[in-house]
């Protein structure tokens, strides 16, 4: 993949460790960030310091603040290491700068954009259309390692609900 080529050229190696940060709500930050190593949580914080959980990424995935990085705005979410990470960043102008006159990387930016829409989409559907129940029976299937590495209150937290209804919902499921 040509994108990969330019990513490894022009990015920036980062190691952080479990309990830092890469960015956070209200930060400015131009990047695009690919997981080489390591567990992240993406995070909202509302005014009242509610914690509400957007995403979980693995190595191999890749995340950024499309507001932040496209738009000029500041991140909507936090990014936080759950483990000590590797992570390659690069500006996101220089990515979309490439696409613009090389046609290889014009088509890998569009996977790239699909692939943050899809699981955006998914998200939406699961929040929109699926019980919690649902949504906890569908993420302990696609994702079973995800017991291992967060809380049972980040789960909760994942799934929109509190740890008493996340206990309920565990405990409905083993009948």
């Amino acid at each position: 993949m040509k994108i990969l080529e330019l990513i490894r050229t022009n990015g920036v190696e980062l190691a952080l460790e479990k309990g830092d940060h890469v960015f956070r709500q209200g930060d400015e930050d131009k990047f695009i960030y690919f997981v080489t190593s390591g567990f992240l949580k993406a995070y909202y914080l509302s005014e009242d310091g509610k914690e509400n959980i957007k995403s979980f990424i693995e190595a191999g995935g890749r995340i950024g603040s499309l507001r932040a990085c496209y738009a000029g705005e500041k991140c909507s979410f936090s990014l936080l290491c759950m483990e000590d990470c590797k992570l390659l960043k690069i500006e996101f102008s220089k990515l979309y700068e490439a696409s613009k006159t090389d046609p290889e990387i014009a088509f890998e930016m569009v996977e790239f954009l699909l692939g943050f829409s899809l699981k955006k989409e998914i998200r939406e559907f699961e929040f929109l259309c699926l019980s919690a129940e649902q949504r906890y029976a569908r993420m302990t299937e696609e994702n079973p390692e995800f017991a291992s590495k967060i809380t049972q209150n980040e789960i909760a937290r994942y799934l929109g609900v509190t740890p008493v209804g996340l206990s309920r919902i565990k405990k409905r499921l083993e009948r």
